[in-house]
């Protein structure tokens, strides 16, 4: 089913008129039924009145009037007279046309009564009762009924309804017109509040709205104010806190280079000489952690130029091909990896880094994947496609969003590893500076893998 979605004006609008139209027609109605009451009931007490008048002017009787006379007075009058059990039509009247609620009421009640009456065909009219003395006993004396219709009042009254529906109408313009300038008074705020948000969001952060008025659309841009500058605080405040952590990150990388280059130099000398027994294990312990230490330290002060902008990307024609048999062969990872090259592919990139991003794919496919690891290198016309994939289990899917984070563990229980945990993201951020991307996937029934795609036409 179609959902028709309306904005906030329209809304407004809708919801006025619905109230000037209900209010309009609740008023309207009321009015109609007090007015027609106003109309039957004048027309009735004059109806009674001229009945009574009539009776008295006509009718002189001290004794028991005959049919000739009950005759008589009914054609006088134009009416239907009774008197015991005789009673004489008039007027085109019968005395069955009388309502028998009508008759008992009168002879009950020895007074002037009026009964209004419907008919079949919409007719409206009415019957008046009266009787002339008090009678005897259980004789109510003589007794009249006349018919009156009240054509001409229902047709005042047939047009009431029009009239008050023309009236309801035109009430719908004004409340258009309110309903407009309260809409607008409504909507520039919330308009105001809606481009102040899109500013927040776009990392404007010093956006600050203008709250007048005491209602609660002046609240609530007093409370974006205040979300804002809150906002704005804690984002200063996050920045200067990874500020310091980066340039902390940073100067312990570099202090610790120098040393670092020291304790290499002399574990490089300790691994040319013949020791034995504890002394060589003892020895190639410490040759081991610090290779890794220097690694680590190596990928930091790579991580910190990213982070510091000052990574500066060497581009020049490259053969890739030849770049991923140089980088399996220095590493000695030829005869373990299956590669799928074309003869010549050249390519404007910085060969170091395209060698860094190929050595951390691979090494990681080795690490946590499976043999047979493959290379897979081809082209379009935009762009370089790179793909490096393993035999293991694959990557689940919470892991693969996050393997490009630094220092992430998909294993929480693995404290440590052959890596540093800043392989990928090098590898990303290497990517990224030449303009590509990487994304990570599975192989259909095998293990991992990680596409780079570098665009072709990078100067």
């Amino acid at each position: 089913m179609k959902v028709f979605r309306f904005g906030l004006r329209t809304r407004l609008l809708i919801a006025f008129a619905l109230v000037s139209a209900f209010t309009g027609a609740a008023v309207a109605a009321g009015s109609y039924l007090q007015l027609r009451d106003l109309v039957l009931t004048a027309a009735q007490d004059k109806m009674v009145s001229r009945f009574r008048t009539d009776i008295e002017r006509e009718v002189v009787l001290d004794h028991s009037p005959s049919h000739a006379e009950l005759a008589e007075l009914a054609d006088r009058l134009k009416a239907v007279v009774v008197f015991a059990d005789d009673h004489a039509d008039g007027n085109g009247i019968t005395f069955q046309d009388v309502p028998s609620h009508l008759l008992g009421e009168v002879r009950l009640l020895r007074k002037t009564m009026v009964q209004r009456v419907v008919d079949d065909d919409g007719h409206a009219y009415a019957f008046v009762g009266a009787t002339l003395g008090q009678g005897h006993g259980a004789d109510p004396g003589v007794q009249f009924y006349r018919r009156h219709d009240f054509e001409d009042q229902r047709d005042v009254i047939a047009r009431f309804p029009n009239a008050a529906l023309l009236l309801v109408l035109v009430s719908l313009l004004p409340a258009f017109a309110l309903a407009l300038i309260a809409a607008r008074g409504v909507l520039r705020p919330v308009r105001a509040l809606r481009a102040g948000v899109r500013r927040v969001a776009d990392g404007e952060l010093d956006t600050r709205l203008t709250a007048s008025g005491t209602d609660e659309l002046a609240d609530l841009v007093r409370t974006f104010n205040t979300m804002a500058a809150e906002l704005e605080r804690t984002v200063e405040e996050l920045r200067r806190m990874d500020e310091r952590s980066r340039r902390f990150v940073a100067d312990v990388s570099h202090e610790l280079r120098t040393p670092l280059t020291a304790m290499t130099a002399v574990v490089d000398a300790l691994d040319e000489e013949p020791l034995t027994g504890d002394t060589s294990i003892a020895a190639g312990m410490v040759s081991t952690e610090t290779r890794k230490l220097r690694t680590l330290v190596e990928d930091l002060i790579e991580i910190s130029r990213f982070d510091a902008g000052v990574a500066a990307l060497r581009t020049e024609p490259v053969d890739l091909p030849t770049l991923v048999a140089a980088t399996l062969a220095a590493r000695g990872w030829t005869d373990l990896v299956e590669v799928d090259l074309p003869v010549e592919l050249v390519c404007q990139v910085d060969r170091r880094r395209i060698d860094v991003v190929l050595a951390n794919l691979v090494s990681n496919a080795f690490r946590h994947g499976a043999t047979p690891v493959t290379v897979e290198l081809r082209s379009t016309a935009d762009e370089v496609v790179v793909v490096v994939a393993d035999s293991g289990p694959g990557l689940p899917e919470d892991v693969s969003p996050h393997v490009f984070e630094r220092f992430y563990k998909a294993d929480s229980a693995r404290g440590r590893s052959d890596g540093s945990g800043l392989g990928l993201a090098i590898a990303w951020e290497n990517v990224r500076l030449h303009g590509g991307s990487m994304e990570t996937g599975n192989v259909p029934d095998s293990g991992a893998r990680f596409t780079v795609r570098l665009p072709r036409d990078r100067p």
